[in-house]
């Protein structure tokens, strides 16, 4: 069942009684509700947050809550340039200007959730 199924709804028949006859029920109304996005946390590949310079960093995305179509977006601070836009980010060989903060954003078209900033240190 999706948003879009929401209305209101009947069925009907053939009665083959004693007078064979359409019949139709009484109408029912479907309201599909949607559940806003909740819990989007955020976890690394890596103790603490701490990476080598020029090793790989791989930070996942996960949402607790929410129905309808979800996008989801990386971003690091101080950017609004796309870095990713799947449940898992990587980056490779990273360097000294990798150390930031990076958040997901997640979007279902109403709404709006971020997870916390995770902190990220290059070593």
């Amino acid at each position: 069942l999706q948003l879009h199924h929401s209305g209101r709804y009947h069925c009907r028949g053939w009665v083959s009684a004693a007078v064979p006859q359409w019949k139709e029920s009484e109408l029912v109304t479907v309201i599909e509700l949607k559940v806003p996005l909740s819990g989007v946390p955020l976890g690394v590949q890596c103790p603490r947050g701490q990476v080598a310079l020029r090793d790989s960093l791989v930070l996942s995305c996960t949402v607790a809550m929410g129905t309808g179509s979800l996008s989801l977006s990386w971003h690091q601070e101080g950017s609004e340039v796309l870095l990713g836009s799947s449940l898992c980010l990587e980056l490779q060989h990273v360097g000294d200007n990798d150390s930031s903060q990076y958040r997901c954003r997640v979007n279902d078209g109403d709404s709006v959730a971020e997870s916390d900033p995770l902190n990220v240190t290059i070593m």
